[in-house]
Parts: structure tokens; sequence; C-alpha cells
């Protein structure tokens, strides 16, 4: 049995001017271990996805329906006892923003060690030198010290630090980081990533990393799933993501990798905007984006997640001509380089 089974997962944010779908219909299956990668646009919805996951959605929003089984337990219909035992203990999560998540009224050591003693019988003085063993391991210099300071007082990437040592304090089955590593130079970020690689080899640790860097997902992830617009549009392992990608969106996503241009050719960026999650979406929501030959106006509801073999799904769109080679219908959107 699979350590986390979302099914049909809907979110919404019920604001004056409309319903925000920010998820819609999300499926998730992670085994123990697993690296689950989930890339997208800002706004695609995957840091709603994971506060879903863990019942942290409040007003204006509302999770609408589905399923989130984790080792056996339904976490949208326990109650708040019990999600608030599984939260930190047995799922921790790494937030995107450590300022708006650590209280600046509070030490970090307190908040290290609270969240300690909090889910453990430890005594305040283990927990304290667990917590600075901790905060070594995430590169933190001279952390005995350290830790007895305020948030305000460490550096936006020293914050994050803080963070993942938080999480990860608790050794958690299931680590959710939601873009752990950007405020982090690429030293850091190489040593975060290979601690939280090593937790998972001593504890079977499964990860779901949300990112923006594809080279963080191609180095890290056991299988990706591609979001757009609240929804999963494509599915599958690092490779076919990588080398057998389907949906033109996954492809404008590829080819907007900085380091796989030419110097001094133009960056390409995927073309349009998002659209707005607010006003209903007919048919294929990338439709005014996809580069695509079009082959006539969408209506009707979302495609569908078809599964082409071993576990590689994408949507079935039919409202665009795909058999064109997806470099030749790229190259139509990328000026030239200017001299």
């Amino acid at each position: 049995m699979a350590l986390l089974e979302v099914r049909d997962l809907s979110t919404s944010f019920y604001m004056r001017g409309g319903v925000v779908r920010a998820v819609d219909n999300v499926s998730i299956e992670l085994d123990r271990g697993e690296t689950l990668g989930i890339v997208g646009e800002s706004g695609s919805g995957k840091s709603v996805t994971c506060y879903s996951i863990l019942r942290l959605i409040q007003e204006p929003g509302r999770i609408d329906g589905g399923s989130v089984m984790f080792d056996g337990e339904d976490l949208l219909k326990v109650s708040r006892s019990r999600i608030r035992d599984i939260r930190g203990k047995r799922i921790s999560m790494i937030f995107q923003d450590p300022m708006t998540s650590l209280n600046p009224f509070l030490r970090v050591s307190t908040q290290m060690v609270e969240a300690l003693k909090l889910h453990t019988d430890i005594d305040h003085k283990a927990a304290l030198h667990k917590s600075i063993a901790c905060l070594e391991e995430v590169g933190i210099a001279d952390a005995a010290k350290r830790i007895h300071g305020y948030p305000h007082e460490f550096s936006g990437g020293m914050r994050q630090r803080v963070m993942i040592a938080t999480a990860l304090i608790m050794e958690p089955d299931l680590l959710i980081a939601d873009e752990p590593t950007t405020a982090l130079d690429v030293t850091i970020q190489a040593q975060i990533l290979d601690l939280i690689k090593r937790q998972q080899e001593q504890l079977g640790t499964a990860v779901i990393l949300v990112t923006h860097d594809l080279g963080v997902v191609a180095g890290t992830c056991d299988r990706v799933n591609v979001m757009y617009a609240g929804r999963v549009v494509e599915s599958g392992t690092t490779d076919q993501i990588f080398y057998e990608a389907k949906h033109p969106y996954t492809q404008a996503l590829q080819k907007a990798i900085p380091s796989l241009h030419t110097k001094g050719d133009l960056l390409y960026t995927v073309p349009g905007m998002p659209p707005d999650m607010a006003k209903p979406i007919q048919g294929c929501a990338f439709y005014p984006r996809c580069p695509y030959p079009k082959l006539g106006e969408p209506d009707g509801p979302p495609p569908e997640l078809v599964e082409l073999g071993d576990g590689h799904c994408v949507q079935d769109c039919q409202y665009c001509d795909r058999s064109k080679p997806i470099e030749e219908v790229l190259s139509k959107d990328v000026p030239e380089a200017v001299e």
C-alpha cells in the first residue's frame, strides 16, 4: 500500500469576484522513500495542493472534495486533534516563505525545542542539543550560539535553513518541501538536497518537492507531476517527463530552461499568460497559449488524463494538432538573437 494516496482533491477560494478553483481533481500516489516533484508556473496550484493535504486551507478557502489517504487514514476526515498529531511528527512541511512561517517574537531555540517536546517525551536539554545538531547539519555556523537568536537576526537564506532543520528534526515519514532551496546559494542547495536524500535512505522518508527548478527535479525526483491551472496535465517518471514529454506545456517549460540555450540566444518564454482561475475554463486551459495549430474552439469539460503506458499520463486534448514535432512548432515562437 502506498504511503500517500490523494484522489480527486479539489480546493477553491470563494472570493467576492468569483470562485477560484485553485486545485481541480488532483490525484497523487507516493510510496515510502520515493520523491515526487511538482512543477509548474506560479499560480498553477502546487502549494495549495500541499496545504490541502495537511488541511491548512483557511477561509475563504475550502476543500471541496476528494480524499487524502495517509498510511490508511483519510486526513480530510480525521479529527482536528488527530491531524495536529500527524502534522510535524509524521508529516513535516518546509514552507516557501520562512519569515512568515517563523514566529518573530520567539527565539529560534524556543520554536525548535517546542516542536520536539510537543510530539515526544524528550526533556528540554536533550531537545536543545538535538536542535543545535540539526542546525549544524543544514550549514549554520556557530549553531550553539545562533539558535538563541530571533528570526530577524538571520538572513533570508539562514531562515530558510532553520525552517528545513525544524521540518527534518522530527524524522517524518513524509516531507513536503515547498521551494526549499529558493533563497540558498548553489553550494548550500546541494548540501540541503544531499541531507534530505540521506534521510530518505536511512528512514525511508517520502518527499514531495515543489519547485520551479527543473534541474533540481532532474537530479532528485523519481516521478514528476506537471500542473497547470489547478490540474495535473502530465505525470510520469523523471525520464518520461524529460525525454518523452507529450503535453505542449511540459515541452515549453523544458525549452525555457536557461542552461539549454546557446550563449547569445534570446531565452525562450512560454507565450501568453495563465488563465484567470476565477472564470470558468472551457475545455483545455492551455489552449490560448498552445503553440500547436488549432483545430477548433474548446468547449465542455477539461481533458482527462490518459495513460500512455508504464505510468506515463497526459491530458488528452482534442483541440490542437500535435502531429508535428514540438521543436518545429516552438521554433516559430523564438526570435533570432540580437547581435
